[in-house]
């Protein structure tokens, strides 16, 4: 049987430091009767009797093949690196360094996050945190007086959450760095969220659409007038889908503006504007402001209240493209979310285009993922297993991976293009369009997450949450 779960009780964990366990290849696996079992890559009495020595307590030793233990020790626990603690001295070389490599990986955000004796440093790889390095707490302030100058910050001011922005260049590439400070316990957790200066390299054709699903978004998005909704949680890449559309409607015959907050790309013949709450220019007014500028497409960062939905239905009527995202867990929720703000049913009927829901996959990696046969246990209670689905792929973890199992993200859509008869759904308030789209042929986030699974591009662990809906 092939191990998939290489995830240990916390509690096990905390029995020994991530040095010991590294050391000494060894993973605790159960606590029984006042023993403490490990697995080891080479068990033998000598060890077992160091064990016993250094941790105080009565070991049991279990077989287990190097290569899960090295995953047991990637999954679990943190690996100390002496290139950091050399580097520490010289934190601009640190940083430089840790930025880079970041954005050599792939990483979307470093967390630096302080405790009582250490400060670890995790990178988020395809949407899941990772510990990279451990700080020592007195060089800590150090690397966050050194991030805060480069950002902007006031170094003096440690009570308050603080924003500011890096630019870093190199010799191939230039992107910029948002830097979020936080007050806490233990010192002031940083994030940084490393974003592409430029999107010109966003094309809807990359972005995970099927062949049928992206003729009909294009239909729709290159409509005159209307609103276009994008929704799904934090994270999901609806900005992303919102820009690479903008670019394919970016021509020089086109006035588009948009309001986000905040601005994570630029784009050549756009004109961006940043929010700013706290001086007045938030979405409602600076809609406002956009319909005395003549826009044809407008965009609006994201659907948070009844005043900005009002205004961008009002932009729709008058005559303007409208792009948003709204936060909602299927394309069709999408209707109830809006009449629950107190928008009208037939002002969305009348203005709406299309509704689409998107999430981000991970992608297994081609290099050690492994076959496996379908059984019950795998997928949730209730689901109904498709009869043609007779094996599956698992993540494993390598080097190439990072010992995660996967690389690269891929998107999932469900595009519910508004018809005559789904107005009439509308403005009756009808939720339940199930029979609508099976006869209509068209794909739901769980439909797609099944193809993949299918096509071996994910597993059935990371679309678990599709399947069980």
């Amino acid at each position: 049987m092939v191990k998939t779960d290489f995830n240990i009780e916390t509690s096990l964990v905390q029995l020994i430091s991530s040095e010991q366990a590294y050391h000494y290849k060894i993973v605790p696996f159960e606590a029984q009767n006042g023993h403490i079992i490990f697995r080891a890559a080479s068990p033998s009495n000598i060890l077992k009797q160091e064990l016993q020595v250094v941790l105080g307590k009565q070991i049991q030793l279990l077989p287990e093949t190097f290569e899960n233990i090295n995953q047991y020790l990637t999954t679990n626990f943190r690996q100390q690196s002496t290139v950091v603690k050399e580097d520490l001295h010289y934190s601009n070389d640190f940083l430089e360094k840790l930025l880079l490599k970041a954005k050599q990986i792939g990483s979307s955000d470093i967390h630096f996050e302080p405790y009582e004796h250490k400060c670890r440093v995790r990178y988020r790889l395809d949407g899941k945190l990772k510990e990279q390095f451990l700080i020592n707490l007195s060089e800590y302030p150090v690397i966050v007086n050194k991030l805060k100058i480069k950002a902007g910050l006031d170094i003096s001011e440690k009570r308050l959450p603080q924003d500011g922005r890096i630019t870093m260049k190199t010799n191939t590439d230039e992107f910029d760095i948002r830097v979020s400070s936080l007050p806490t316990l233990h010192g002031e957790k940083i994030v940084l969220r490393i974003l592409s200066k430029d999107a010109g390299h966003i094309q809807l054709e990359d972005l995970g659409f099927t062949e049928k699903e992206l003729k009909t978004y294009k239909e729709t998005v290159k409509k005159p007038n209307g609103i276009v909704f994008i929704s799904g949680p934090t994270g999901s890449g609806k900005t992303t889908t919102l820009y690479a559309t903008l670019k394919l409607l970016n021509d020089d015959k086109t006035n588009i503006l948009t309001i986000e907050d905040p601005i994570e790309y630029t784009l050549e013949g756009v004109n961006q504007v940043q929010l700013k709450e706290n001086i007045g220019l938030d979405f409602a007014s600076t809609l406002r402001t956009f319909l005395r500028q003549d826009p044809d497409v407008i965009m609006v960062g994201e659907i948070r209240d009844v005043k900005t939905a009002n205004m961008a239905i009002r932009a729709a009527l008058t005559g303007h493209l409208v792009l948003s995202t709204i936060h909602t867990n299927s394309a069709w929720a999408t209707i109830s979310r809006l009449i629950d703000m107190g928008i009208p049913a037939f002002l969305i009927a009348s203005t709406l285009n299309v509704s689409v829901a998107q999430r981000l996959v991970r992608k297994l990696c081609d290099t050690c993922k492994q076959e496996a046969s379908v059984s019950k246990d795998v997928f949730p209670e209730h689901f109904n297993i498709p009869k043609d689905l007779k094996t599956h792929f698992i993540a494993m973890g390598c080097n190439a991976c990072y010992h995660t199992g996967y690389q690269g993200r891929k998107a999932i859509y469900e595009i519910i293009p508004i018809t005559k008869e789904l107005v009439n759904h509308i403005k009756q308030n009808d939720l339940d369009i199930d029979v609508y789209l099976k006869e209509h042929n068209i794909a739901t986030l769980k439909t797609n997450a099944i193809d993949l699974i299918k096509q071996g591009i994910s597993s059935v662990e990371e679309v678990y949450a599709l399947l069980s809906q």
